[in-house]
């Protein structure tokens, strides 16, 4: 009946009307894109030196739920090393990263060696790809990257004369374990915190990406457990220099240099290596005042009963001193520095300026909080009946947190232990009294 009443023409006006508004009314599907990322030619799927296409089938493994995919590849496991999921080819997986979902999917290689062409594609909808490109694929790299620096094995490097010999290193202590004033640590985990997260900052102030600690106080004190501490918290591998061992301002070039980045050097007693006039006066501007940045007490203890200072013929302060902040300082990046020292009183001045050791760090005596961590550590306690008396006995004595441990290592029984060492600061507030 319309086919008569309306001409050809009125009706082919009235099905374009029709299809251009079911057009409009219909959700069209969204315009799609695709990332393709191969393996590295050279690479195998267990060598992990597949660059983008390794650190991505590492991120997805932690990604996969083994319970909702059919099909799952596991690999690794070979002489300890970590097992891997991954999907098989043909197989998919979604990810969600800031509410937006992207699809992965492996897929096998061509040819005779399919392999080690096989790729992984990314999926996502076009109005993404900002996102894709600029925050969800670097997020994948620094995601990776900083499980495998928590991952690895740390070592610690010392010099045998003008090489590095090193060993896994396996130091138990952590900032959770240390006995120090809560605060003075918080504040040396802030530090290390602000370091890490600022390599642009370095780089547009024109300054290497580098800090340097001081570590001083009496003997005992838990200088050494706090860079162990440090090392493991930042994943980074320690390079103990024995400058005894270094014949020269070459020598230490050479060794400096061949340190690699994110690592920490350590120098330790210091005071022992140059004397206070090893510099020539005003040559480097020795009066300058020294901001602690962060220490605890700006007075420096009286000093311990440790063997004078003897200088050191073969290399100078100003050997060090520019690889601290001078030329070569820029010859690697992302390093700590840590001088340990009994005798700051004994250190020249220059050594002790702001951008060399930024901040100095005084590891004093066993106070009642760091008592506190000692006893949870050994004895899984954080109250005792022996404590108060403990509490006002270490405000009247001066004990180390070394000199604590070793009496708490004598019985695997708290009440005894806690026992020996009310008996033991008891004693030595005694002793006090009678020589006064």
């Amino acid at each position: 009946m319309a086919r008569e009443l309306l001409p050809h023409d009125l009706r082919a006006a009235a099905s374009w009307a029709a299809s251009l508004l079911r057009a409009r009314l219909e959700t069209r599907p969204a315009e799609r894109r695709t990332l393709v990322i191969k393996r590295a030619l050279g690479s195998s799927r267990h060598d992990g030196d597949g660059g983008l296409f390794d650190e991505v089938r590492q991120y997805l493994a932690t990604r996969i739920d083994p319970h909702s995919m059919r099909r799952l590849c596991l690999s690794g496991g070979v002489c300890g090393a970590t097992k891997i999921l991954s999907m098989e080819h043909g197989d998919s997986m979604t990810d969600v990263f800031e509410g937006v979902e992207f699809t992965w999917a492996s897929v096998a290689g061509d040819g005779r060696h399919a392999g080690l062409s096989e790729s992984l594609e990314l999926s996502f909808d076009a109005e993404h790809t900002d996102m894709a490109l600029g925050s969800y694929v670097p997020y994948i790299t620094a995601s990776v990257e900083e499980a495998r620096r928590q991952d690895r094995a740390l070592r610690i490097f010392m010099n045998d004369v003008s090489h590095w010999q090193g060993i896994n290193h396996h130091h138990p202590a952590t900032f959770d374990t240390l006995a120090m004033n809560p605060e003075l640590k918080q504040s040396v985990v802030a530090d290390l915190d602000r370091f890490l997260k600022r390599r642009d900052y370095y780089r547009r102030i024109g300054k290497a990406w580098k800090r340097g600690y001081l570590l001083y106080g009496p003997p005992g004190t838990g200088k050494s457990s706090l860079v162990a501490a440090m090392a493991n918290y930042l994943r980074f591998n320690l390079y103990d220099l024995d400058l005894s061992e270094v014949r020269g301002n070459t020598m230490l070039q050479r060794l400096l240099n061949t340190m690699t980045n994110r690592s920490i050097l350590v120098i330790e007693d210091i005071d022992c290596c140059f004397t206070a006039a090893s510099r020539e006066v005003g040559k480097d501007h020795a009066g300058e005042a020294v901001a602690d940045d962060g220490s605890e007490e700006d007075s420096t203890p009286e000093p311990w009963d440790t063997p004078q200072p003897q200088q050191q013929h073969n290399i100078t302060l100003s050997g060090l001193l520019n690889f601290i902040d001078g030329l070569w300082s820029t010859s690697g990046e992302e390093r700590i520095i840590v001088f340990t020292t009994n005798y700051k009183e004994r250190l020249d001045p220059a050594l002790l300026r702001p951008g060399r050791m930024d901040m100095h760090v005084y590891m004093g005596y066993c106070g009642w909080e760091a008592f506190k961590t000692l006893a949870h550590n050994y004895f899984l306690i954080d109250d005792h009946p022996t404590f108060p008396a403990i509490q006002e006995l270490l405000s009247a004595v001066e004990v180390t947190p070394a000199e604590v441990s070793e009496r708490l290592l004598r019985s695997e029984d708290a009440d005894a232990a806690l026992q020996g060492v009310a008996k033991f600061l008891g004693e030595k507030k005694q002793a006090i009294g009678e020589g006064n």
